[in-house]
């Protein structure tokens, strides 16, 4: 047996180069970023867009659209946008709003959305070091109307949800509130590891059978990947190809300074599933699943 397994490339996040120098921020930049990280192997990109003057987030629907079709005129790759995490200003709280869908909203009139963001939680977001140096961290607020847009969008435009699971109580939310969306397509759950930031396990296989463990009970047979935010998945690929899961890499999950590309973490990915059995799946096979 030779399981397919899905990769995906989160291509930047919303650190900064002041944080992840190597990050893609510039429409070209990312463009070319996408292209060389599908062609290592990934069959899924995510992507967050900046403003190219400022070298921050904007997540300008136009420029979402423009990186989606500068990409696909290349290779063939499920592409999908991100939500605003930004904190609110003198706050640590992040906003909400149904307006952090525009982008998914703008791409799915479109008929870009095949996959679109739902996270179906809210959660700390502090790093270890930052605790150390006694500066606040924010939380990464989603609250349950925010939610429910996410899943109506996703059902509008027939796009599957992927949803990053920080804390193992996200994984019931989320089988509750998307059971209420009767036309959704299936949702997959991503497993959310860390070593420098506080939520959730870090990487380890009790954690990721605590999951599965929750998984089985409240969303029985639905796909699974596992990901990171500041650290490295790469231990838990001979276990999550064995069990029958996916993978997350990128800069935007990799520990802060990584000096590696995304296709670089691609080309590692796709090692690491090879040795442990499998091989990578392209997009048309993640479709097909």
């Amino acid at each position: 047996m030779n399981p397919k397994v899905w990769i995906e490339a989160a291509l930047n996040g919303a650190w900064t180069k002041r944080v992840q120098p190597r990050i893609p921020v510039s429409v070209n930049e990312t463009i070319e970023d996408g292209i060389a990280a599908a062609q290592a192997g990934a069959a899924i990109l995510h992507i967050h867009a900046y403003d190219e003057k400022s070298g921050v987030q904007n997540d300008d629907p136009a420029t979402y659209a423009k990186i989606i079709e500068g990409i696909k005129a290349e290779v063939d790759v499920i592409i999908y946008p991100t939500i605003s995490s930004a904190a609110q200003a003198g706050s640590e709280v992040g906003v909400v709003g149904a307006y952090r869908y525009e982008p998914a909203t703008h791409l799915g009139q479109l008929g870009h959305l095949e996959w679109a963001i739902v996270d179906p939680g809210s959660v700390n977001f502090s790093t270890l070091d930052d605790i150390r140096a006694d500066q606040l961290g924010m939380v990464y607020m989603n609250v349950e109307s925010d939610i429910r847009t996410g899943f109506a969008i996703a059902e509008k435009f027939g796009a599957h949800p992927t949803m990053a699971l920080y804390e193992p109580g996200f994984i019931r939310l989320a089988a509750a509130v998307s059971a209420r969306y009767p036309a959704l397509r299936q949702p997959i759950y991503r497993f959310m590891f860390s070593e420098q930031f506080t939520f959730g396990f870090p990487v380890a296989r009790y954690g990721l059978d605590a999951y599965l463990a929750q998984l089985a009970r409240f969303a029985p047979g639905a796909p699974w990947m596992v990901a990171t935010l500041g650290g490295d998945i790469t231990p838990l690929i001979p276990d999550v190809v064995s069990l029958g899961g996916h993978v997350r890499v990128g800069l935007e999950d990799a520990v802060f300074g990584c000096q590696k590309s995304n296709a670089d973490l691609v080309t590692e990915a796709v090692e690491a599933i090879s040795l442990a059995g499998g091989s990578p799946a392209s997009a048309q096979d993640v479709r097909a699943a």
